[in-house]
C-alpha cells in the first residue's frame, strides 16, 4: 500500500479502498479454508457472491477495521503487508459477530439484501460465525512473524470484551423505559465501548502490535480506536431512526419501530422533560410501533434533544480519538490516513 505523497492527502474513500484491494487476496485465502458451505455463507456475507453461491457482488462494505489495521501498522513504521494478517483477522471476527448479531436482533435485512440467517436459516449462520471466530483465530495463531502470540493475546482480550457488551445489550431489552431500573445514557457508551468500540480498537492496536511497536503506542492506538467505535455506534443509532431507507436498507424509523434502545432515545429520556414523559409512555406499551407512532417518538425524541446530543457525544468520542492518536509519536502520512478517517465516519449516511 502505498501512502499519501506530500502534495496528495488521499480521501479517506481512496484509503478504504486502497486497503481493501489489500487485504482482499489474503482474505479470500483464508474463507477459502473453511468448510465450502461456510465459506459460501461468507462470501455472501462479505458481498462477494449471492445466495446460491454465484459471483454476484453486492456492497462490500466499508473495511474501516481492516483499514485501522494496515494504517496503524505504518503509523508505527512498518509497511502494511506486515499487519495484512490481522487485518483478514479482524474481519473474519466482524463477520462473524454480524452473522451472530443479526440473529439475536432478529435483522432480516444488511447492506439491502438478506442476512445470512434469513438466506440460510438461523442454524447454519451460527454455525457459519462459529467457523470464523476459529478461522480468524487459527489465522493469526498461524502467522509466521515473531509476534503472532502477542496478536492471538491482543484478539482474544478483545473477544472477551465484545460478548460482554453483547450481553448487556441483549439484558437493556428487559429493562424499562423509565424509573430507577431505567438504562442510562453512561451504561449504553459503556456497552458500545465493548460491543462496538473493542473490536475497532483491536483492529489499530493489532497493526501496532504486529508493527513491533512499544506498548506506549499499542495502548493509545487501541484507545483511539474505542472512542472511534463509540462514535460509530452513535451515527449508527442516529441512522436507525433518521437514516434514508434507500441508503441504509432498513425501514425508516427501524430502531423506533423495534422498541430498541438506543443513545438518541436513552438520551431524550434522560432529559425528563415534558417531551421525555410522553416518550416514555409512548415506548412505555411494549408494543411495536406503526408508522404513526414511531414517527411521532422520534418527533419527541428530538424535541428532547436526543439526536443532537448523540451527534455531540460521536464529536467528543472523536475527538478523544485524536488526542490519543496525538498522545505518542506515528507516522505522519499513515497518522494523516486514520485521521481523514475521523469526520468521514460520523459523516457518513449507511
Amino acid at each position: 500500500m502505498t501512502p499519501p505523497t506530500a502534495t496528495h492527502r488521499a480521501s479517506a474513500p481512496e484509503v478504504l479502498a486502497r486497503c481493501r484491494d489489500l487485504v482482499r487476496p489474503a482474505l479470500a485465502q483464508a474463507v477459502g479454508r473453511l468448510h465450502p458451505w461456510h465459506a459460501e455463507m461468507a462470501a455472501f456475507s462479505l458481498g462477494w457472491g449471492a445466495a446460491d453461491g454465484s459471483p454476484a457482488p453486492g456492497s462490500q462494505g466499508k473495511g474501516i477495521r481492516q483499514a485501522l489495521t494496515l494504517l496503524s501498522a505504518e503509523a508505527s513504521g512498518a509497511p502494511a503487508q506486515d499487519a495484512v494478517v490481522g487485518a483478514v483477522a479482524v474481519e473474519l471476527i466482524h463477520v462473524f459477530s454480524l452473522l451472530h448479531d443479526d440473529i439475536m436482533d432478529g435483522d432480516e435485512t444488511r447492506r439491502q439484501r438478506a442476512t445470512v440467517w434469513k438466506a440460510y436459516g438461523t442454524g447454519p449462520a451460527i454455525l457459519a460465525g462459529d467457523a470464523l471466530f476459529a478461522l480468524a483465530v487459527q489465522t493469526l495463531a498461524d502467522s509466521p512473524g515473531r509476534y503472532s502470540a502477542t496478536a492471538v493475546r491482543h484478539l482474544a482480550g478483545t473477544l472477551s470484551d465484545l460478548v460482554r457488551g453483547q450481553a448487556d445489550d441483549l439484558l437493556f431489552e428487559s429493562r424499562p423505559w423509565n424509573g430507577p431500573e431505567a438504562v442510562q445514557p453512561h451504561e449504553y457508551r459503556w456497552m458500545a465501548e465493548h460491543k462496538t468500540g473493542a473490536l475497532l480498537g483491536c483492529a489499530a492496536g493489532l497493526g501496532a502490535v504486529l508493527a513491533g511497536a512499544p506498548a506506549p503506542t499499542v495502548d493509545a492506538l487501541t484507545q483511539a480506536g474505542r472512542h472511534l467505535g463509540v462514535a460509530f455506534q452513535a451515527v449508527d443509532d442516529l441512522l436507525g431512526i433518521w437514516g434514508d431507507p434507500e441508503v441504509t436498507g432498513k425501514p425508516v424509523h427501524s430502531d423506533l419501530r423495534r422498541l430498541k434502545k438506543t443513545y438518541p432515545v436513552l438520551s431524550a429520556l434522560a432529559t425528563d422533560g415534558p417531551a421525555a414523559q410522553r416518550l416514555a409512555t409512548l415506548l412505555g406499551t411494549g408494543n411495536p410501533l406503526d408508522g404513526t407512532d414511531a414517527q411521532r417518538a422520534a418527533e419527541l425524541v428530538e424535541e428532547a434533544g436526543g439526536r443532537s446530543t448523540t451527534l455531540a457525544e460521536a464529536h467528543q468520542q472523536l475527538d478523544s480519538a485524536r488526542r490519543s492518536l496525538e498522545s505518542v509519536p506515528l507516522a505522519p502520512p499513515a497518522l494523516g490516513e486514520i485521521l481523514a478517517l475521523l469526520p468521514f465516519l460520523v459523516d457518513r449516511t449507511r
